[in-house]
């Protein structure tokens, strides 16, 4: 599978040279081993990203990653690293972000060439912000995870999936779809970056409210599993300021390298639907397709679908149950 061109180094062993857009890329051990279970090398791992990197540049262009990575192949102890080391090269750009104790120097992906150095660090999962380094407490992504149950069959997340993005039809909100590579599904909205992490976060949490009182033996936004009953939980913790999501087209560090794949609404049909359907190997016959591309991803507003949101919640929310707020998205 490997496009990379090899040769030896007698110091450090074998290294490979990759040309990524205007550069060239050296590529230290591209024979070594990340999943042991299915042969899949590091060289691999830089051929996908090179590979989509059309597909996900759009996707992580200037947002703070936080790089997952496996320098000894998935077997190994992951590192979970958001600080930049400073020993990547200076073309590699950074962006600074305030944290509460003070601030951390992310990697931000906008090239093919970064995508290819950071698989060369073992990096198989880069996860986005929500948000973009130059206006980081603004998301334009909001995402709700669907997280089934242990041992479910995937028609579960199938029908979420199409009640979710009914429920965001109501709201007159896009909804795009994505499999994790994991075991569930994304819903992504695009937004305009005008209401802050706190606004969003309590919009999905009043909408995955919503759709647990209409549906209460079927969904659930319990975050402790013990209290969740079977049900499918609807997760919107992702939507705070420095939280993460799996990028689109990442490869994920489990058996097979299963990657996360943006789908259209028509594909919640097909029985053969898994969160891990497409893997690096298997990739290949999704590449000229977007599934995205004709949805109409522009940034939208939260202040028409809120109060959209507050107008069905009082239709079908319990006396007792707190409805949304009308209010809080208009100073953001």
């Amino acid at each position: 599978m490997s496009e990379t061109k090899t040769g030896t180094d007698t110091k450090s062993g074998t290294k490979a040279a990759v040309r990524a857009g205007r550069r060239t890329v050296p590529i230290s051990r591209p024979e070594k081993v990340l999943f042991p279970d299915d042969g899949i090398t590091k060289s691999d791992l830089v051929d996908h990203y090179r590979a989509v990197s059309r597909l996900i540049l759009p996707q992580v262009r200037g947002r703070p990653l936080m790089m997952e990575r496996h320098p000894d192949g998935i077997g190994g102890s992951p590192l979970m690293q958001k600080n930049a080391p400073d020993y990547f090269p200076d073309w590699v750009r950074r962006a600074v972000v305030p944290k509460e104790d003070g601030e951390v120097t992310h990697v931000v992906c906008d090239d093919v060439a970064t995508l290819v150095y950071l698989a060369d660090q073992a990096c198989l999962t880069p996860h986005r912000w929500l948000s973009r380094a130059d206006r980081p407490h603004h998301p334009d992504r909001l995402v709700l995870d669907l997280d089934p149950p242990p041992d479910a069959d995937f028609e579960k997340v199938r029908w979420a999936a199409r009640r979710v993005c009914g429920l965001l039809g109501e709201l007159g909100l896009p909804g795009l779809l994505m499999t994790t590579g994991s075991r569930g599904l994304h819903v992504v909205v695009p937004l305009d970056r005008r209401a802050d992490f706190d606004s969003v976060r309590n919009f999905a949490r009043d909408a995955a409210d919503l759709l647990a009182a209409r549906h209460p033996d079927r969904l659930t936004t319990e975050p402790r599993k013990a209290e969740r009953g079977g049900r499918l939980y609807l997760d919107t913790q992702r939507n705070g300021y420095a939280q993460t999501a799996v990028a689109p087209y990442a490869v994920r560090a489990r058996r097979g390298a299963p990657v996360a794949a943006p789908i259209a609404a028509e594909e919640l049909d097909d029985p053969e639907l898994t969160a891990d359907r497409w893997t690096l190997r298997t990739f290949g016959d999704r590449l000229e397709r977007d599934p995205w591309a004709k949805t109409r991803t522009r940034g939208r507003s939260l202040l028409v679908p809120r109060r959209r949101l507050a107008e069905l919640s009082r239709e079908t929310l319990p006396d007792g149950v707190s409805r949304p707020n009308t209010t809080d998205l208009s100073a953001s």
